[in-house]
């Protein structure tokens, strides 16, 4: 099936753990400070790095047969932070990262077939403070190079990550409408169901839907806990019955401390991999949510407890 069939399906499928998190924490490599672990491909101990991460994904998914989203390295990769990083124009960087990892998954054979990837970037600015983000109209503009990069570079589809704010998620949405290519957006959320800049996550769906040409196919929530998620969603349902056919994922963190409590936390706050998997389990009984995977804290043991449960319910 293509992406979109597999989507409409209603099949659970599997996605990735954390990657920037995870290069963080490895003495062998350094993050880049602008363009995060996009840099990485320019090295062979970075692009070891990177592989041997997102071959344990990959192979979790393999094993278990599951359909799997898998993300090319570009979170930071939009134009302002690729000149900043000297690493050259935006779209050769974009279309590397997207080249190495199709590269990683040619080495699946026929698993290929179930393999997905997105092209991923983020806000222009800090993640987790919705004072920096930029107008709709300035987030078009600023975000439709990268966009229009990894559409050039054959993704399966765009997925804008860990959002604090509508304003610019709309206008990252209208930017990548105008590629033709599928989107997806993912928000940061709080237990109450608002997206850090305060908005119900129904009406910030809402808004979207109805201010671009092409609608995202689907939303996901990432970097909260589970609980934080069930808890956002069942009051966001309250208000909205539809809501879990339009939010249908998370990649979830395994601290239930707040985004600002997390920032630049000097130790890793985790939940062990089956609690954390049994989780997300209830979420997918609860809400019906069936693309799920993790964020900050997690790696592959989460990942593989996650698609052993998934691969049970799918039977």
């Amino acid at each position: 099936m293509t992406f979109i069939e597999t989507i409409q399906s209603g099949l659970p499928v599997l996605t990735e753990g954390a990657m920037v998190e995870r290069v963080r924490r490895n003495p062998d490599v350094d993050l880049d400070p602008h363009i995060a672990h996009a840099g990485l491909i320019y090295s062979d101990k970075g692009r070891r790095v990177l592989a041997d991460i997102y071959r344990q994904y990959l192979s979790i998914g393999q094993r278990h047969n599951l359909p799997m989203l898998t993300l090319a390295p570009t979170w930071r990769a939009n134009p302002e932070r690729t000149e900043r990083a000297g690493c050259g124009p935006v779209d050769k960087l974009n279309s590397d990262c997207v080249a190495f990892l199709k590269d990683i998954c040619a080495g699946y054979d026929s698993y290929q077939e179930r393999l997905f990837i997105a092209g991923l970037l983020g806000c222009c600015n800090d993640a987790y403070n919705p004072q920096e983000t930029l107008t709709t109209q300035a987030a078009e503009r600023f975000h439709l190079p990268q966009a229009e990069a990894l559409a050039a570079s054959g993704v399966d589809f765009i997925k804008a990550a860990t959002l604090p704010a509508v304003s610019e998620a709309l206008g990252i949405a209208r930017a990548i409408a105008r590629t033709g290519i599928p989107s997806v957006l993912s928000f940061v959320i709080r237990p109450d169901g608002t997206v850090l800049d305060g908005t119900p996550l129904h009406k910030a769906i809402a808004r979207i839907d109805s201010g671009t040409d092409q609608a995202p196919i689907f939303y996901m929530v990432n970097c909260v806990h589970p609980a934080v998620f069930m808890e956002a969603l069942a009051a966001e349902t309250r208000a909205d019955d539809k809501l879990s056919e339009r939010v249908i994922g998370i990649q979830a963190n395994t601290s239930s401390k707040s985004p600002e409590e997390l920032e630049n936390l000097p130790y890793l706050d985790t939940t062990e991999p089956e609690p954390f998997a049994e989780l997300l389990q209830q979420i997918h009984r609860t809400f019906g949510t069936r693309i799920l995977g993790g964020c900050c804290g997690t790696d592959n043991r989460h990942i593989e407890k996650i698609a052993a449960l998934l691969a049970r319910e799918n039977q």
